[in-house]
């Protein structure tokens, strides 16, 4: 677990840029916010605020359950010590689409002994498999977007809606540098569909300053990171990065588009969730 120096250096960065601004900006919050209420007003707050701050922002504002969906990607373990450090109650959830590689079934159990915590699995559905399976064969999303497109939507965005049932507010990993499209996404978004706030508290970290957070708390991270798997998703969806490549270049390769997301991030109209959605 965190120690005092863990605490003093994650509140050390806020400390030094807190100003008079920012505390405006938070005075004026609502006592009470919800997923019917504009995310406009914790989006100014976040900006002056670090990370830890403004996970405990949201559980001051918004009642209900928080969850926090990790792949064990650089950013959510980095996320995962920082959730641990609040103790703001958040359910850790992980969705098992049973292709992930095994350095990540690893790290998964080193992460649960690291922190004491649990990390929920949310698996997709054994006949929704099978159909998938027998209506494009076990590698078929190579194939076509749209066979690809139904991979994800049966292994992880149907076990993600599962993991959000109930929840109040959904915390992610999302960086703003991790794609263009992803950078005009907001710290805090109404996700309407699911009627819950959609919460980013990394968004304006580099992956830089996210592998340094973790070397220096000793956060376990996938080796696989240092074979040049930026972006680690299911093992055949996955490759490692070439020198000058952005960063989720090496994921669903064969695809041509540069906009290349799961469905886990869009609305149903097939955008990213946005303030204004």
């Amino acid at each position: 677990m965190p120690n005092e120096e863990d605490r003093s250096y994650m509140h050390a960065s806020a400390a030094a840029r807190r100003g008079p601004e920012c505390k405006t900006l938070t005075a004026i919050l609502p006592a009470e916010l919800d997923e019917d209420a504009t995310a406009k007003p914790l989006n100014a707050a976040f900006s002056c605020l670090d990370a830890i701050e403004r996970l405990r922002l949201l559980r001051d504002r918004v009642h209900g359950t928080f969850v926090f969906t990790t792949s064990f990607g650089l950013e959510d373990q980095v996320l995962t010590h920082i959730i641990a450090e609040t103790g703001i109650g958040a359910r850790f959830a992980t969705l098992d689409t049973g292709r992930l590689f095994p350095q990540t079934y690893d790290l998964w159990a080193q992460t649960e002994a690291r922190y004491g915590i649990r990390v929920t699995p949310f698996y997709p559905q054994a006949g929704a498999v099978e159909n998938l399976v027998a209506q494009h064969g076990i590698d078929g999303f190579y194939r076509s977007k749209q066979a690809r497109l139904d991979c994800c939507a049966v292994r992880k965005v149907a076990p993600l809606g599962r993991a959000l049932a109930g929840a109040s507010v959904w915390i992610t990993g999302l960086r703003a540098d991790q794609s263009a499209i992803r950078g005009s996404v907001p710290f805090v978004a109404p996700d309407a569909a699911r009627g819950l706030l959609k919460a980013n508290p990394l968004l304006d970290w580099t992956r830089e300053r996210a592998a340094a957070f973790a070397a220096e708390h000793d956060v376990p991270i996938n080796p696989l990171h240092a074979q040049g798997f930026l972006s680690i998703g299911c093992a055949p969806c996955t490759r490692a990065v070439q020198p000058g490549e952005p960063e989720r270049a090496g994921r669903w390769w064969w695809e041509q588009e540069s906009a290349k997301e799961c469905g886990l991030h869009l609305t149903p109209d097939g955008r990213l969730v946005r303030a204004g959605a």
